[in-house]
């Protein structure tokens, strides 16, 4: 691929890492029929694992929905009562991912907090289209808050950003509502004629066409932007949210859905955090253990996560 102004922009370690995806999942994919990127994704995900930290149990399980079985795993560290609840949406543009993809993010993000992870392999695209997975993620969390008495906390990253923040707006209300929610470089639906839309359309490893493909495939047939549950930027109230952190990369077009989610939460009278990784891409989380910009990144999200299950706001 070409680098372009990102060859002197983004340090060594972060283009290995980059051209490492690239050589498993390359741009081009994208032409390829839906099943075919699924194989080559999933094979991706599995070079990348880095297993999971000893005293992490996981267990599987199913959450019954009308006609339907929602898969869930949920993971609880050994010899520690759990705090909270930290619910998980994966990553993978709404047609890519499942448990195994992040199976080892959510086990590192239960050895860190403490807290039991429950992470949902939501319906895809373009088999499922909207609203499916935002329904199965909505009945996850119903699922949750009828399950556990532990807090709950959202988390999400990428498409399951996106998904974590409209099932915060839409459940504000429940009697078991989130006490915080966590988006790691969330599509939002935000204004694509500004911002890092304009600066990165051309990021590695997600540009704006790249975006423009994923909610293509997503939307129904007459799919309104303006829809909420599809585009939480559109909703019309972003009042009585949880406390909620979005981190996102620098060199991504998607980052600017961040500073806006931010504003608007503060604008309504919530509390919010908003920090765009400097000189990072899209998807750094599997650069976590080889670039040590993506592990502080990291680190940050899980001390985030840690904070709000544990009723705090330390920004």
């Amino acid at each position: 691929m070409t680098r372009g102004p990102y060859e002197t922009r983004l340090d060594p370690a972060l283009w290995a890492y980059i051209d490492a995806v690239n050589a498993w999942y390359p741009p081009e994919i994208l032409g390829l029929p839906i099943d075919k990127q699924r194989a080559v994704y999933d094979r991706m995900s599995r070079a990348f694992h880095q297993g999971r930290p000893p005293g992490v149990k996981a267990s599987a399980g199913l959450i019954a929905a009308a006609g339907r079985d929602i898969p869930v795993r949920r993971y609880q560290f050994a010899g520690k009562a759990a705090r909270a609840m930290v619910v998980y949406y994966h990553g993978g543009g709404f047609i890519l991912g499942g448990l195994d993809s992040h199976d080892d993010i959510c086990a590192e993000l239960c050895a860190a907090t403490g807290f039991d992870v429950l992470s949902v392999d939501y319906r895809l695209a373009p088999e499922h289209v909207h609203p499916a997975a935002f329904d199965d993620a909505v009945t996850a969390f119903e699922w949750a808050a009828a399950a556990t008495d532990l807090p709950l906390v959202l988390c999400g990253e990428s498409a399951g950003g996106n998904l974590a923040a409209g099932v915060v707006q839409a459940t504000r209300r429940h009697i078991r509502a989130a006490i915080g929610q966590v988006l790691i470089y969330p599509g939002l639906g935000g204004d694509e004629t500004t911002g890092s839309y304009v600066e990165h359309a051309a990021a590695p490893l997600l540009s704006v066409a790249d975006i423009a493909f994923y909610r293509d495939v997503r939307s129904a047939k007459r799919q309104s932007l303006d829809d909420p549950t599809f585009s939480p930027l559109r909703d019309r109230d972003f009042s009585a949210l949880p406390p909620t952190v979005i981190v996102t990369a620098e060199c991504d077009p998607l980052s600017s859905d961040g500073e806006t989610y931010r504003d608007r939460i503060l604008a309504s009278g919530g509390k919010a955090w908003w920090h765009e990784e400097p000189r990072l891409v899209h998807s750094f989380l599997r650069a976590r253990t080889t670039v040590p910009a993506a592990a502080e990144a990291f680190a940050r999200i899980v001390a985030a996560v840690g904070a709000l299950g544990r009723g705090e706001w330390p920004y």
